[in-house]
């Protein structure tokens, strides 16, 4: 699994998996492997009393996450919803992992997603040499979850169409999928459970309808409170990528990671972080995953085409990409930021410099 650009969790994380597993003695619902106590330190991280060190795969509010540990041990389901960005698509593959120890029961939303990713489809060259019949249906990963009793985990949820999306309604509280062709139904075993993901502030999406939004515990995921807690945030999943992608040894300075953390923080909130300045806010979400897109860009251009050292030539580019989701719209916020805030901060004249001579 070495060569695997991305492992699943279950996979990279098996030796913390294992260690809690290994000393988990609490009570564990049906199919679970892990506690719902041990489910939550795995998330948020600590030291066993075996040595083990469990890395923290969320930095927050630990009431959040024992919320959404709580909800999927009942039978309701439950959809991470905030903005773009704030980690809900991976905590939902943690929490399969921890819980099912299989995240890849997965559903990809989008515009095209049709009633069969979510229920079953065919093949249909045995459905036409012997009609419907259990060989011929191939299952969904919906359907696998239901069989087995895991975590099936819809991403993107409100991409969906709504008129596809209540597909999901029966299989929620019924916990029971009928294949009408087959004169059957597939009944969940315990254990089964969904995990939906949302955003609350994007464009192309479809609202659930009431009856839908009834059948979830919604989590909202909110982005970080303060400017230290992003910057670690940035900092564990740059060094993480850094690995994966086996980049030199030389990962990026704190302070670099501060610059782009500042930046993104004070254009979303519309202020700087003294509150001195009031701003115009971009078009974009500038959320955590933006923020470490920009530093892990950064380090690939210091890596192949400087001296392995991040500069802040190596971030404009970066930075640019990231705040111009409109160039039109978003042009006159940014200027507005390079001119009053970043030409006048001390120690960041580079910076200023780097992104003058790409605008």
């Amino acid at each position: 699994m070495t060569n695997v650009l991305r492992q699943r969790a279950e996979h990279q994380f098996l030796h913390e998996l294992d260690a809690l597993a290994a000393q988990d003695t609490r009570t564990k619902p049906p199919q679970w492997k892990l506690s719902p106590q041990a489910v939550v330190t795995y998330l948020l991280g600590g030291k066993l009393d075996n040595g083990v060190e469990i890395t923290p795969k969320y930095i927050g509010n630990r009431r959040l996450m024992e919320i959404a540990v709580a909800t999927l041990a009942t039978d309701r389901s439950l959809l991470l919803l905030g903005v773009p960005g704030t980690a809900k698509s991976w905590v939902s593959e943690h929490l399969a992992a921890a819980i099912s120890g299989d995240s890849s029961l997965l559903i990809q939303g989008t515009a095209g997603t049709s009633e069969e990713s979510l229920r079953y489809g065919w093949n249909y060259a045995l459905l036409l040499a012997k009609g419907p019949s259990t060989e011929a249906l191939v299952p969904s990963p919906m359907l696998n979850a239901m069989k087995d009793g895991k975590i099936a985990r819809v991403e993107e949820l409100t991409r969906i169409p709504a008129d596809v999306q209540d597909t999901l309604i029966t299989m929620l509280s019924e916990k029971t999928l009928p294949v009408p062709e087959l004169g059957t139904d597939f009944q969940a075993i315990k254990g089964f459970n969904v995990i939906a993901t949302a955003n609350n502030r994007d464009k192309g999406v479809n609202d659930l309808s009431s009856a839908l939004k009834r059948r979830f515990n919604t989590v909202i995921l909110p982005v970080p409170d303060s400017l230290s807690e992003e910057i670690s945030i940035v900092q564990s999943r740059v060094a993480s990528l850094g690995k994966v992608l086996e980049l030199p040894d030389t990962p990026p300075a704190l302070e670099q990671i501060r610059r782009v953390v500042t930046i993104f923080r004070e254009l979303r909130t519309g202020q700087t972080e003294d509150r001195k300045a009031q701003l115009k806010v971009p078009s974009g979400s500038l959320s955590p995953a933006e923020a470490i897109s920009v530093m892990s860009n950064g380090w690939a251009l210091a890596s192949h085409f400087g001296d392995g050292v991040l500069t802040a030539h190596d971030l404009a580019a970066g930075l640019l990409g990231a705040v111009l989701k409109d160039p039109v719209q978003d042009r006159v916020p940014w200027q507005e930021y390079l001119e009053t805030v970043m030409k006048e901060r001390d120690g960041w004249k580079d910076l200023y410099r780097a992104c003058k001579e790409l605008d």
